[in-house]
Protein backbone atom coordinates (compact mmCIF):
# COMPACT_ATOMS: atom_id res chain seq x y z
CA UNK A 1 0.00 0.00 0.00
CA UNK A 2 1.41 3.40 -1.01
CA UNK A 3 1.43 6.24 1.51
CA UNK A 4 1.79 10.03 1.75
CA UNK A 5 3.64 11.62 4.67
CA UNK A 6 2.68 15.23 5.39
CA UNK A 7 5.69 16.12 7.55
CA UNK A 8 9.33 15.29 8.10
CA UNK A 9 12.40 17.30 9.16
CA UNK A 10 15.01 15.65 6.95
CA UNK A 11 16.11 19.02 5.49
CA UNK A 12 17.41 20.13 8.89
CA UNK A 13 18.37 16.76 10.39
CA UNK A 14 21.88 16.69 11.85
CA UNK A 15 23.58 13.33 11.66
CA UNK A 16 22.05 10.20 10.13
CA UNK A 17 18.65 10.78 8.57
CA UNK A 18 15.88 8.18 8.63
CA UNK A 19 14.15 9.74 5.62
CA UNK A 20 16.38 8.37 2.87
CA UNK A 21 15.47 7.27 -0.62
CA UNK A 22 16.19 3.69 0.37
CA UNK A 23 13.81 3.82 3.33
CA UNK A 24 11.12 5.67 1.36
CA UNK A 25 11.22 3.03 -1.34
CA UNK A 26 11.13 0.23 1.23
CA UNK A 27 8.11 1.81 2.90
CA UNK A 28 6.19 2.40 -0.32
CA UNK A 29 6.19 6.20 -0.17
CA UNK A 30 4.20 7.97 -2.88
CA UNK A 31 4.78 11.53 -1.64
CA UNK A 32 6.99 12.90 1.12
CA UNK A 33 6.56 16.45 2.40
CA UNK A 34 9.86 18.05 3.42
CA UNK A 35 9.68 20.91 5.93
CA UNK A 36 11.93 23.93 5.76
CA UNK A 37 12.03 24.19 9.55
CA UNK A 38 13.25 27.58 10.74
CA UNK A 39 14.19 27.58 14.42
CA UNK A 40 16.50 30.62 14.26
CA UNK A 41 15.38 33.92 15.76
CA UNK A 42 17.44 36.09 13.38
CA UNK A 43 17.66 35.90 9.60
CA UNK A 44 14.61 33.66 9.45
CA UNK A 45 13.61 34.44 5.85
CA UNK A 46 17.14 33.94 4.55
CA UNK A 47 17.31 30.64 6.41
CA UNK A 48 14.06 29.55 4.75
CA UNK A 49 15.48 30.45 1.34
CA UNK A 50 18.60 28.39 2.04
CA UNK A 51 16.39 25.40 2.87
CA UNK A 52 14.44 25.90 -0.36
CA UNK A 53 17.79 25.52 -2.15
CA UNK A 54 18.55 22.43 -0.05
CA UNK A 55 15.20 20.91 -1.08
CA UNK A 56 15.87 21.57 -4.76
CA UNK A 57 19.32 19.97 -4.46
CA UNK A 58 17.87 16.97 -2.63
CA UNK A 59 15.27 16.37 -5.34
CA UNK A 60 17.89 16.55 -8.10
CA UNK A 61 20.32 14.31 -6.22
CA UNK A 62 17.80 11.62 -5.30
CA UNK A 63 15.59 11.84 -8.36
CA UNK A 64 12.43 12.89 -6.50
CA UNK A 65 9.65 14.40 -8.63
CA UNK A 66 8.44 17.73 -7.27
CA UNK A 67 4.71 17.39 -6.60
CA UNK A 68 2.68 19.76 -8.78
CA UNK A 69 -0.86 18.67 -8.02
CA UNK A 70 -0.91 15.22 -9.57
CA UNK A 71 0.75 11.90 -8.89
CA UNK A 72 3.99 11.14 -10.75
CA UNK A 73 6.01 7.96 -11.14
CA UNK A 74 8.48 7.16 -8.37
CA UNK A 75 8.73 9.22 -5.18
CA UNK A 76 7.23 12.70 -5.20
CA UNK A 77 8.39 15.46 -2.86
CA UNK A 78 6.60 18.62 -1.70
CA UNK A 79 8.14 21.62 0.03
CA UNK A 80 6.59 23.06 3.19
CA UNK A 81 7.63 25.58 5.84
CA UNK A 82 7.49 24.86 9.56
CA UNK A 83 7.31 28.10 11.59
CA UNK A 84 5.48 30.96 9.94
CA UNK A 85 7.91 33.39 11.51
CA UNK A 86 10.04 32.59 8.45
CA UNK A 87 8.09 35.26 6.52
CA UNK A 88 9.07 37.86 9.15
CA UNK A 89 5.66 39.54 9.13
CA UNK A 90 5.72 40.19 5.37
CA UNK A 91 3.09 39.07 2.88
CA UNK A 92 5.57 39.68 0.08
CA UNK A 93 8.01 37.21 1.64
CA UNK A 94 5.13 34.74 1.90
CA UNK A 95 4.49 35.20 -1.83
CA UNK A 96 8.17 34.68 -2.61
CA UNK A 97 8.17 31.37 -0.75
CA UNK A 98 5.09 30.31 -2.67
CA UNK A 99 6.75 31.19 -5.97
CA UNK A 100 9.71 29.07 -4.91
CA UNK A 101 7.47 26.05 -4.40
CA UNK A 102 6.21 26.13 -0.79
CA UNK A 103 2.70 24.69 -0.74
CA UNK A 104 1.99 24.38 2.99
CA UNK A 105 3.09 26.37 6.03
CA UNK A 106 2.90 25.49 9.72
CA UNK A 107 1.80 28.85 11.11
CA UNK A 108 3.65 28.66 14.43
CA UNK A 109 6.17 26.41 16.14
CA UNK A 110 6.88 26.24 19.88
CA UNK A 111 7.01 29.96 20.46
CA UNK A 112 4.96 33.05 19.73
CA UNK A 113 5.63 34.71 16.39
CA UNK A 114 4.15 37.45 14.20
CA UNK A 115 1.24 35.20 13.17
CA UNK A 116 0.07 33.89 16.52
CA UNK A 117 0.54 31.63 19.52
CA UNK A 118 1.60 27.99 19.93
CA UNK A 119 -0.35 25.35 21.81
CA UNK A 120 1.81 25.52 24.91
CA UNK A 121 4.30 27.68 26.73
CA UNK A 122 7.75 26.08 26.48
CA UNK A 123 8.20 26.64 30.23
CA UNK A 124 5.00 24.66 30.97
CA UNK A 125 4.41 22.19 28.11
CA UNK A 126 1.44 20.48 29.74
CA UNK A 127 -0.55 23.71 30.05
CA UNK A 128 -2.62 24.29 26.91
CA UNK A 129 -2.91 27.73 25.36
CA UNK A 130 -6.65 28.19 24.85
CA UNK A 131 -7.22 31.96 24.71
CA UNK A 132 -4.62 33.50 22.38
CA UNK A 133 -4.81 32.62 18.69
CA UNK A 134 -4.02 34.38 15.44
CA UNK A 135 -2.70 37.92 15.54
CA UNK A 136 -3.88 40.50 12.94
CA UNK A 137 -0.98 39.65 10.64
CA UNK A 138 -1.72 35.95 11.06
CA UNK A 139 -5.25 36.52 9.79
CA UNK A 140 -3.89 38.46 6.81
CA UNK A 141 -1.40 35.67 6.13
CA UNK A 142 -4.08 32.95 6.14
CA UNK A 143 -6.21 35.04 3.78
CA UNK A 144 -3.22 35.37 1.45
CA UNK A 145 -2.47 31.66 1.68
CA UNK A 146 -6.01 30.86 0.57
CA UNK A 147 -5.58 33.20 -2.42
CA UNK A 148 -2.24 31.60 -3.32
CA UNK A 149 -3.37 28.00 -2.91
CA UNK A 150 -1.09 27.32 0.07
CA UNK A 151 -2.36 25.10 2.87
CA UNK A 152 -2.51 26.53 6.38
CA UNK A 153 -1.14 24.01 8.89
CA UNK A 154 -2.29 24.36 12.51
CA UNK A 155 -0.03 21.75 14.12
CA UNK A 156 1.80 23.44 17.03
CA UNK A 157 -0.94 26.10 17.07
CA UNK A 158 -3.09 26.98 20.06
CA UNK A 159 -6.71 25.87 20.35
CA UNK A 160 -7.80 29.45 19.66
CA UNK A 161 -5.51 29.68 16.62
CA UNK A 162 -7.12 26.55 15.15
CA UNK A 163 -10.57 28.05 15.62
CA UNK A 164 -9.46 31.33 14.03
CA UNK A 165 -8.08 29.49 11.00
CA UNK A 166 -11.28 27.43 10.72
CA UNK A 167 -13.37 30.60 10.69
CA UNK A 168 -11.28 32.21 7.93
CA UNK A 169 -11.14 29.04 5.80
CA UNK A 170 -14.80 28.06 6.23
CA UNK A 171 -16.39 27.40 2.86
CA UNK A 172 -13.27 28.58 1.02
CA UNK A 173 -10.39 26.17 1.57
CA UNK A 174 -9.38 23.19 3.70
CA UNK A 175 -6.70 23.46 6.37
CA UNK A 176 -4.66 20.74 8.01
CA UNK A 177 -2.80 19.63 11.11
CA UNK A 178 0.17 18.01 9.39
CA UNK A 179 1.58 16.19 12.44
CA UNK A 180 -0.63 15.87 15.52
CA UNK A 181 -2.47 13.36 17.71
CA UNK A 182 -5.62 13.19 19.84
CA UNK A 183 -5.65 14.87 23.26
CA UNK A 184 -8.44 12.59 24.48
CA UNK A 185 -6.12 9.61 24.03
CA UNK A 186 -3.06 11.27 25.56
CA UNK A 187 -3.39 14.72 27.16
CA UNK A 188 -0.30 16.42 25.76
CA UNK A 189 -0.80 20.02 24.66
CA UNK A 190 0.62 19.15 21.22
CA UNK A 191 -2.40 16.93 20.56
CA UNK A 192 -5.72 18.15 19.17
CA UNK A 193 -8.95 18.48 21.10
CA UNK A 194 -12.04 16.75 19.75
CA UNK A 195 -13.39 20.16 18.76
CA UNK A 196 -10.23 20.83 16.77
CA UNK A 197 -10.45 17.47 14.98
CA UNK A 198 -14.08 18.16 14.08
CA UNK A 199 -13.31 21.64 12.75
CA UNK A 200 -10.56 20.26 10.50
CA UNK A 201 -12.87 17.50 9.26
CA UNK A 202 -15.77 19.90 8.65
CA UNK A 203 -13.44 22.08 6.58
CA UNK A 204 -12.42 19.14 4.39
CA UNK A 205 -8.89 18.98 5.81
CA UNK A 206 -6.83 16.20 7.32
CA UNK A 207 -4.93 15.37 10.50
CA UNK A 208 -1.54 13.77 9.87
CA UNK A 209 -0.88 11.31 12.70
CA UNK A 210 2.41 12.19 14.45
CA UNK A 211 4.70 9.31 15.46
CA UNK A 212 6.40 11.13 18.35
CA UNK A 213 6.41 8.70 21.29
CA UNK A 214 6.24 11.53 23.82
CA UNK A 215 2.92 12.70 22.35
CA UNK A 216 1.43 9.22 21.98
CA UNK A 217 1.74 7.49 25.37
CA UNK A 218 3.73 7.03 28.57
CA UNK A 219 4.62 3.53 27.35
CA UNK A 220 7.71 3.87 25.14
CA UNK A 221 8.05 0.18 24.32
CA UNK A 222 7.44 -0.91 20.74
CA UNK A 223 4.25 -2.72 21.70
CA UNK A 224 3.07 0.21 23.80
CA UNK A 225 3.62 2.62 20.93
CA UNK A 226 1.75 0.37 18.52
CA UNK A 227 -1.24 0.28 20.84
CA UNK A 228 -1.07 4.02 21.39
CA UNK A 229 -0.83 5.02 17.72
CA UNK A 230 -3.71 2.72 16.84
CA UNK A 231 -5.72 4.27 19.68
CA UNK A 232 -5.00 7.78 18.37
CA UNK A 233 -6.01 6.68 14.87
CA UNK A 234 -9.22 5.09 16.11
CA UNK A 235 -10.20 8.15 18.12
CA UNK A 236 -9.52 10.62 15.29
CA UNK A 237 -11.59 8.47 12.93
CA UNK A 238 -14.43 8.25 15.45
CA UNK A 239 -14.51 12.02 16.00
CA UNK A 240 -13.78 13.27 12.49
CA UNK A 241 -14.80 10.42 10.19
CA UNK A 242 -12.86 8.25 7.77
CA UNK A 243 -11.91 11.17 5.48
CA UNK A 244 -9.91 13.12 8.09
CA UNK A 245 -6.99 10.89 9.07
CA UNK A 246 -3.64 10.88 7.27
CA UNK A 247 0.05 10.27 8.05
CA UNK A 248 2.34 12.99 9.42
CA UNK A 249 5.29 11.05 10.81
CA UNK A 250 7.60 13.89 11.94
CA UNK A 251 10.52 11.59 11.12
CA UNK A 252 13.92 13.25 11.69
CA UNK A 253 12.26 15.80 13.95
CA UNK A 254 11.55 13.38 16.81
CA UNK A 255 13.50 10.78 18.80
CA UNK A 256 13.30 7.37 17.17
CA UNK A 257 10.00 5.66 17.91
CA UNK A 258 10.73 2.00 18.83
CA UNK A 259 7.71 0.81 16.85
CA UNK A 260 8.12 2.98 13.73
CA UNK A 261 11.81 3.80 13.46
CA UNK A 262 11.89 4.97 9.84
CA UNK A 263 9.79 5.12 6.66
CA UNK A 264 10.79 1.52 5.97
CA UNK A 265 8.55 0.45 8.89
CA UNK A 266 5.37 1.99 7.47
CA UNK A 267 4.07 -1.23 5.84
CA UNK A 268 3.67 -2.90 9.26
CA UNK A 269 1.60 0.05 10.53
CA UNK A 270 -0.53 0.20 7.39
CA UNK A 271 -1.19 -3.53 7.74
CA UNK A 272 -2.33 -2.98 11.33
CA UNK A 273 -4.63 -0.17 10.15
CA UNK A 274 -6.07 -2.43 7.47
CA UNK A 275 -6.75 -5.25 9.95
CA UNK A 276 -8.32 -2.84 12.45
CA UNK A 277 -10.37 -0.58 10.16
CA UNK A 278 -10.57 -2.41 6.83
CA UNK A 279 -8.58 -2.03 3.62
CA UNK A 280 -10.70 0.82 2.22
CA UNK A 281 -10.27 3.03 5.29
CA UNK A 282 -6.60 2.12 5.62
CA UNK A 283 -5.96 3.27 2.05
CA UNK A 284 -7.70 6.55 2.81
CA UNK A 285 -5.45 7.04 5.82
CA UNK A 286 -2.35 6.01 3.90
CA UNK A 287 -2.77 8.25 0.88
CA UNK A 288 -6.23 9.05 -0.45
CA UNK A 289 -7.27 11.60 2.17
CA UNK A 290 -4.05 13.58 1.89
CA UNK A 291 -4.03 13.35 -1.91
CA UNK A 292 -7.57 14.73 -2.04
CA UNK A 293 -6.55 17.80 -0.07
CA UNK A 294 -3.23 18.37 -1.83
CA UNK A 295 -4.68 18.11 -5.33
CA UNK A 296 -7.69 20.22 -4.34
CA UNK A 297 -5.63 23.30 -3.54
Amino acid sequence: MKYIDLHCDALTKEGVSSVTKENLLAGGCMLQCFAAFVREREGRFLRALSLVDAFDSLCKREGYSVFRGKREEGICAMLTVEEGGAVEGSLEKLRILHRKGVRMMTLVWNRENELGFPNFDRTAPQRRETERGLKPFGKEAVEEMISLGMLADVSHGSDRLLKDVAMICRGRAPFVASHSGAAEVYPHARNLTDEGIRLIAEGGGVVGLDFCADFASDDHTAEGQKRALLAHAEHILRVGGEDVLAIGSDFDGIPENPYLRSPADLPRFLEELSERFGAKTAEKIACKNALRVLTGV
